[in-house]
């Protein structure tokens, strides 16, 4: 473990006991899906769950407390904003990098928001409620693109990435015959991703080729997307197996 993962094991452990002594609920800012491994591998003195905005979000809060322990519901301090050409007639096409850049030249952490969602060149981001309005008030343009931000209530549902259900058959469940059959690549394209750590388990990038996904395994494939492994179907006459996933596209 690297020092940097146990400084931030030890503010787990931090929040955790807080939360448990004084009876409140404490909170991280945005965790990588690595970090958030990180906690799920840890042992803390009270419950603790993610927020990430939306169904799916990559980035997320992580809150140590519950209703029994605290004696009140707890609401998440995210807010989220949109960010849109002040006119898209007179707009420069606008990228995901575009947006996060400009987010980031505010000075403000990266680990202040979240996940930032580019639909018909308007940026969404959720963020810490306490950096929204700093958002809205200091970004003014992205490129040579006057922007205007507003704080929404939640994001529309149409913007939201929905995974597609789908199946797949393969001759084993090793992690590169699923990544082949997924991608439509050849098995030694997926070996190659593997063995160059570009095949991530929860944010953790995956050693071996021979790992098994379980089920709701989150899986990362460096440029090529997502997606949730939902398990074994069945097997077919040929000894093949059948399986699903959910895959972001």
């Amino acid at each position: 473990m690297t020092g940097e993962e146990n400084l931030m094991k030890k503010r787990f452990e931090e929040l955790s006991e807080r939360s448990y002594f004084n009876g409140i609920y404490t909170f991280t800012e945005f965790l990588s899906p690595a970090e958030q491994a990180l906690l799920r591998s840890s042992v803390q003195k009270v419950p603790y769950s993610f927020f990430g905005g939306f169904e799916g979000a990559e980035k997320a809060i992580a809150v140590f407390g519950s209703e029994e322990l605290c004696g009140y519901v707890f609401e998440p301090p995210i807010s989220f904003v949109k960010i849109e050409p002040a006119s898209q007639k007179f707009s420069d096409e606008l990228s995901h990098r575009d947006f996060l850049g400009s987010i980031m030249s505010l000075g403000i952490k990266r680990s202040t928001f979240g996940d930032l969602i580019v639909k018909d060149n308007c940026g969404y981001t959720v963020c810490l409620e306490n950096i929204a309005d700093y958002i809205c008030d200091n970004l003014l343009s992205i490129k040579h693109t006057s922007v205007r931000c507003s704080v929404l209530s939640e994001f529309p549902k149409e913007i939201i990435p929905a995974p597609v259900e789908s199946e797949f058959v393969v001759a084993s469940e090793r992690l590169d015959s699923v990544v082949s059959a997924i991608y439509k690549l050849s098995r030694s394209e997926s070996k190659n991703l593997v063995e160059h750590e570009k095949v991530l388990v929860g944010g953790i990038p995956v050693l071996g080729t021979d790992y098994r996904p379980r089920e709701n395994d989150i899986i990362t494939v460096r440029g090529h997307g997502k997606f949730i492994y939902v398990g074994l179907e069945r097997e077919t006459k040929k000894g093949r197996l059948r399986c699903k996933a959910k895959i972001y596209r």
